[in-house]
């Protein structure tokens, strides 16, 4: 199989921390993703889901188990402006959506393919892993006009490996632009080590289920670069390196499916990260699951 990455990506991802590649997902493969997702919220029952909403700035989601248990499971995630005073649904549920997460690699037939093909132990292998396990997986919808600001941060503080060894799989369904809510990046800042972590919080009496050790870091927006990329584009984003995207304030949705592998050759997965395995699902292994199940 013809190597997916090129040296001169290769050499990009590890000197700025993040690099685009287009056309690694085939147009058909993004579609079915499409596809299956509007499925799935097709047979979603909002009054089944707890009606949460999922932010980075409020982090209203710390305050349930809903996410807190969504390890091994499809579980959906509304956004603020979609729910009314009393968290019942104002506008249509295809719309709703902030994000479905975080088994979807596992347990829907059509992101198993696309997560667990050849292709993708391929350029797994050129960026060095040797035991690599997929350990959660997003489907982010950044909806026409509500689709939510995600704040600065760096992958490690949610899924944090020692030593660290997250690398994010960000998969454009369609074409991220400056005006719906591309991602922006600082590149270098993976150079720059981080100790805050978001935990189970180890007193939950608090009533916050989650919690993270320390304040985020300082940080300089002059130093974000863009990304801007056509559909079916590959984004590979170090687990340290800083990136943030903004509200949606378009009338252009922006899909993207996006999941997360770590290292486990001669790597300890933080025992504090609010994200672990379960007997139902441990962390599934890149190099050794069949995509088709």
């Amino acid at each position: 199989m013809e190597d997916p990455l090129t040296q001169d990506q290769i050499e990009q991802f590890h000197r700025d921390g993040c690099v685009a590649i287009p056309n690694f997902l085939s147009e058909d493969e993004a579609d079915s993703l499409r596809a299956s997702c509007r499925r799935l919220v097709d047979e979603m029952d909002p009054t089944e889901h707890s009606p949460t909403v999922f932010s980075t700035t409020d982090h209203e989601q710390s305050r349930n188990d809903y996410f807190l248990n969504s390890g091994d499971k499809v579980r959906f995630f509304f956004e603020q402006e979609a729910l009314d005073k009393d968290g019942k649904l104002q506008v249509d549920k295809q719309v709703s959506l902030n994000k479905i997460g975080h088994a979807l690699h596992w347990l829907v037939p059509e992101f198993r393919r696309v997560t667990f093909s050849c292709k993708m132990k391929r350029a797994a292998k050129q960026l060095g892993f040797v035991s690599p396990a997929v350990v959660q997986s997003m489907y982010i919808f950044k909806q026409p006009g509500i689709g939510g600001e995600v704040t600065p941060h760096k992958d490690c503080t949610f899924l944090s490996t020692e030593p660290q060894s997250c690398i994010g799989f960000w998969f454009a369904l369609e074409d991220v632009t400056l005006e719906n809510g591309c991602l922006w990046f600082s590149p270098g800042s993976q150079h720059n080590p981080t100790s805050r972590r978001y935990i189970r919080n180890p007193d939950p009496s608090s009533g916050d289920l989650t919690c993270y050790t320390a304040p985020p870091d300082p940080d300089d927006p002059s130093k974000y670069k863009p990304i801007p990329v056509p559909k079916g584009s590959l984004v590979l984003i170090n687990g340290q390196v800083d990136h943030k995207s903004a509200k949606n304030t378009s009338p252009k949705s922006r899909h993207i499916y996006t999941f997360h592998v770590i290292e486990r050759h001669n790597t300890t997965w933080d025992p504090r990260n609010w994200l672990q395995p379960t007997p139902n699902m441990p962390f599934t292994g890149l190099y050794e699951n069949d995509p088709q199940g």
